[in-house]
C-alpha cells in the first residue's frame, strides 16, 4: 500500500493533542487513531530521524548527536522499499539526505534529487530551519504527483524553530502546531481518497528552555496519528519508537527484518 510518513519536527504531545484539530477531527470520524508515543534518547533530532527511519535507537546507530554527519550504516524504509522494486521520496531537511543518500550535503548537488539507484530516489531538501512549511508541504504534493512514489517522507521545521526561538508554552510554537494541522487539512483528504496511508508523528518535543535533548516529558512525549485501511485503530495499540520502521515496511509489503507493533496493523496489512 502506497504509504506517507509526515514527521512534524519538534512536536510535543501536549501541543498535538491540543492543537491539530483537523488531524483529531478525522480520528473521531473514525478515519484515525491518535496515540501517546516516547522518543528514544537523547531527545534529539538526527538522532531520531534515524530512530524513526531505521529502527534503530541511537546509542545503537553510533548517531547520538545532531554533529555525526555521515551517512547512516543501518538499513532503512528507503532502503527496504528501494530494494523491493518501489519508488521513494522525500521533502526533508538535509540531514535526512545526509543519513541515506549522499554526505556531506551539497545543496548544488542534493538540494533536489533526481536519482533512482539511490535510497531516496526524488527528494526536495532543504537547509534552512526557517524554510516554510507551507512550501514544504508544496514540494511534498509536487513529488507525490510527479514521482508517484510508494513511500514518501514529509519533514517540516517550524513548529521546532518556534519552540526554539519562543519555548514551549508560548502562542509562536502552539501556533506553527495549528499552521501544521491547517496544511495537512488542505492535502491529507486528497491522499485518503486516493487510498494513501498516513501516519502523522514527530522526533522529539519541547521544553520551557527552548531546547531539548532530556529526559522531561515534554521532551519526550509525541503525538502519533494513523490513518487507512491498513491500520487497525485499536485504541489499546502501545506502539514504540523503535517499531515504527518495520511497521511502515510491513504496509509497505517489502521485506525487512525490524520489529513492529503488530497490534497499529488490520489484517489486510499481512498480520
Amino acid at each position: 500500500m502506497k504509504t506517507i510518513l509526515v514527521v512534524l519536527d519538534g512536536l510535543n504531545f501536549q501541543v498535538a493533542r491540543d492543537a491539530m484539530g483537523y488531524l483529531h477531527a478525522e480520528c473521531a470520524q473514525g478515519h484515525g487513531q491518535f496515540y501517546p508515543l516516547s522518543c528514544e534518547l537523547p531527545s534529539l533530532s538526527r538522532p531520531l530521524y534515524e530512530c524513526i527511519l531505521t529502527g534503530v535507537t541511537p546509542v545503537q546507530s553510533g548517531i547520538i548527536h545532531n554533529g555525526v554527519s555521515r551517512l547512516s550504516t543501518e538499513r532503512s524504509i528507503f532502503h527496504y522499499a528501494r530494494d523491493g522494486g518501489l519508488t521513494t521520496a522525500a521533502a526533508a531537511y538535509h540531514w535526512v539526505s545526509e543519513l541515506y543518500n549522499r554526505s556531506p550535503f551539497d545543496a548544488v548537488r542534493d538540494r533536489h534529487t533526481h536519482a533512482p539507484r539511490l535510497p531516496i530516489q526524488y527528494g526536495h531538501f532543504y537547509h534552512d530551519d526557517g524554510y516554510p512549511d507551507s512550501h514544504l508541504f508544496e514540494d511534498a504534493e509536487s513529488l507525490r504527483i510527479q514521482h508517484q512514489p510508494d513511500f514518501l517522507l514529509i519533514h517540516p521545521m517550524n513548529i521546532d524553530d518556534a519552540g526554539h526561538q519562543h519555548g514551549l508554552n508560548s502562542s509562536s510554537y502552539r501556533n506553527r502546531a495549528r499552521a501544521a494541522d491547517g496544511w495537512l487539512s488542505h492535502w491529507m483528504p486528497g491522499w485518503l481518497k486516493q487510498g494513501y496511508q498516513v501516519m502523522v508523528t514527530a522526533d522529539h518535543g519541547m521544553n520551557d528552555d527552548r531546547s531539548h535533548g532530556g529526559t522531561l516529558p515534554e521532551e519526550t512525549q509525541v503525538p502519533l496519528f494513523v490513518f487507512g485501511a491498513a491500520f487497525s485503530l485499536c485504541a489499546d495499540a502501545a506502539p514504540q519508537q523503535t517499531e515504527l520502521c518495520g511497521t511502515l515496511c510491513q504496509i509497505l509489503g517489502v521485506a525487512h527484518d525490524k520489529p513492529l507493533c503488530a497490534a497499529l496493523l488490520s489484517t489486510g496489512a499481512g498480520i
